[in-house]
């Protein structure tokens, strides 16, 4: 998978599932699925502040509508992942799978793959290529796996499977978070004259590419569900569909809405809010959908 993948054979183990605070699954889900999270860092307000433990969306979008500077972020420490690693191995885990956002957005994977030099069991770490839902489908995946008694190699080529049918669409009410946290990249030619304006974007091995622009939510949506369609063409199978925002709820009403009338099929149909660590990069009043496939 291109990542440090200790030589691990067949034979069933116990195996701990490890990722980072930018999955935005539920306390919840990471408590039944037995996943351990490693926060990252936010400086907000002269403090530092753990994502989702510290600090939540709804903290950081008040404190700036007050008038505080936008926060910055900064992924764990090797440390921070060696207690995790630590801990998974006094719970009798044998090898560990960890997975973590996009080396090109954060530098958590480099410090898990520093973390995974001292383990005394083998650490597969994993660059998941993307954020948010992107890595978190791929820790459900690997601890749902896991919890049914799968092999360490099963679970690789399903999370492998994951990653490479990854994709992204969303949109933001403005672009100042993500311009002034420097992660427009491609999408910089945007800025400018997007009154009303709702960019339509997308991450490209872990960089935020422009797909387009609408203006306001309902074209926007029609966009979106363009896109839709195409990723169907070139991924067919069981497409796997969840929703993801920044205090917006009503646009989980309107996608799900856009979706059914365009007749698109889907299974999954989850709904997540994001942590402080991306909303401090995209804002408030962003959505998006994640999508991937499993073959029929």
């Amino acid at each position: 998978m291109g990542e440090n993948s200790p030589d691990l054979k067949g034979e069933s183990m116990k195996i701990a599932v490890i990722t980072d605070s930018t999955c935005d699954l539920t306390d919840a889900e990471l408590r039944d699925l037995d996943i351990r999270r490693v926060p990252l860092y936010i400086e907000f307000e002269g403090k530092t502040h753990r994502d989702w433990v510290d600090i939540s969306a709804s903290d950081v979008i008040r404190g700036v509508e007050l008038g505080a500077d936008l926060p910055t972020t900064s992924q764990p420490t090797p440390k921070d992942f060696e207690d995790a690693y630590a801990a998974a191995v006094t719970e009798g885990a044998e090898a560990i799978i960890c997975i973590t956002i996009s080396s090109d957005l954060s530098g958590t994977f480099q410090s898990a793959n520093i973390a995974a030099n001292t383990s005394p069991i083998p650490v597969t770490t994993i660059d998941s290529r993307h954020t948010s839902l992107g890595l978190g489908n791929m820790a459900r995946k690997a601890a749902e796996l896991r919890n049914n008694g799968a092999t360490i190699e099963e679970i690789l080529v399903a999370i492998e499977n994951v990653r490479s049918t990854n994709h992204v669409l969303f949109t933001v009410a403005n672009l100042e978070f993500l311009q002034k946290g420097g992660r427009l990249g491609r999408a910089s030619a945007l800025v400018g004259g997007l009154l009303n304006i709702k960019p339509i974007l997308s991450l490209d091995e872990g960089t935020i590419v422009p797909l387009g622009k609408a203006r306001g939510n309902k074209r926007a949506l029609r966009e979106v569900i363009g896109h839709i369609k195409d990723y169907q063409k070139l991924h067919p199978g069981t497409l796997i569909l969840d929703i993801i925002h920044v205090e917006d709820a009503s646009a989980v009403d309107r996608i799900k809405i856009a979706l059914n009338e365009a007749g698109i099929e889907y299974t999954g149909g989850r709904v997540y809010e994001m942590g402080a660590v991306l909303t401090s990069h995209i804002g408030p009043g962003s959505y998006g959908i994640y999508l991937h496939t499993e073959k029929d």
